[in-house]
């Protein structure tokens, strides 16, 4: 039997991963909306936003804490790239900075600003309990250790991967609801941008699952792999002077990019079975 088929609560997991960081962050939302005083209130506020974002990965750690499968296959995943073809581990680390250059080029042909191949020389948003760009790199590490060491399989082992990947990227736009509300957040600064703006978001979340999942299980579920990825996509995002609008673009030439990979290998992403032979090409 394959380990895979271990990951057998998908209700439970995603019930739990809802209520608690829900909880926490409208919480977070109305401390953050209250007079600011001597700053604990602020303190407070990312204190809870904190907490919500690290109480999938310690759900995810204690469903899998009692099953020794589940225990060594998280072990097994977690630090070791040497399944992982090369190919795979330079996509991991420059697709999402070759997308906005590219999504930046184009744009040009629209009249947008060559400006925005600047560096930015700050972060969109605001954090109060540290800086900015420390949530930028925590916030992914935090995610995917939940999403992808017990979040994705128990979808996959169920559905296609591109099922799952459907399934998860609507759960993961309705998961990020709560932080639309809380002051200074990213998510609540697309909201004042503009309802363009937030969609964007919501819609660029399919191709970015899509190629995430890939990359995962191109390179043998390597949690690292889902890991890095997603912190290169808000790290190169924020790194330069990009228009809002060209983040559309980039939306647009991800999807383009899915559904390629799809058309090129619909086995992949369309069979139900997982089979790990299937990632070895």
């Amino acid at each position: 039997m394959q380990t895979i088929n271990e990951y057998k609560h998908p209700i439970l997991f995603y019930f739990l991963c809802t209520l608690f960081p829900w909880t926490f962050w409208f919480a977070a939302a109305y401390l953050s909306h209250l007079p600011m005083g001597n700053g604990s209130y602020a303190i407070l506020s990312g204190v809870l936003g904190v907490v919500g974002l690290a109480s999938p990965m310690v759900i995810a750690f204690s469903m899998m804490y009692l099953n020794p499968k589940l225990r060594h296959d998280l072990w097994d995943r977690l630090f070791t790239f040497k399944k992982a073809r090369p190919i795979y581990l330079f996509l991991t680390c420059f697709l999402m900075l070759g997308s906005i250059l590219s999504a930046q080029a184009i744009s040009l042909i629209f009249g947008y600003s060559f400006n925005q191949f600047a560096f930015s020389g700050g972060i969109s948003f605001s954090y109060s309990l540290f800086p900015a760009w420390v949530m930028l790199l925590l916030a992914p590490v935090l995610e995917e250790l939940a999403w992808h060491s017990y979040g994705t399989d128990c979808l996959r082992f169920r559905f296609s991967l591109f099922t799952t990947s459907m399934i998860f990227a609507v759960f993961w736009a309705f998961w990020h609801f709560p932080l639309s509300f809380i002051k200074g957040y990213y998510h609540s600064n697309l909201v004042e941008m503009g309802w363009i703006y937030s969609l964007n978001f919501v819609f660029s979340l399919i191709p970015f699952v899509l190629l995430m999942n890939w990359l995962y299980y191109k390179t043998h579920r390597n949690i690292m792999v889902a890991v890095i990825f997603h912190v290169t996509a808000g790290v190169f995002n924020e790194s330069f002077a990009t228009h809002p609008d060209t983040k559309v673009i980039q939306t647009l030439l991800l999807l383009f990019l899915s559904i390629a990979l799809i058309y090129n290998d619909p086995k992949f992403f369309l069979s139900r079975k997982y089979a790990e032979e299937s990632s070895l090409r």
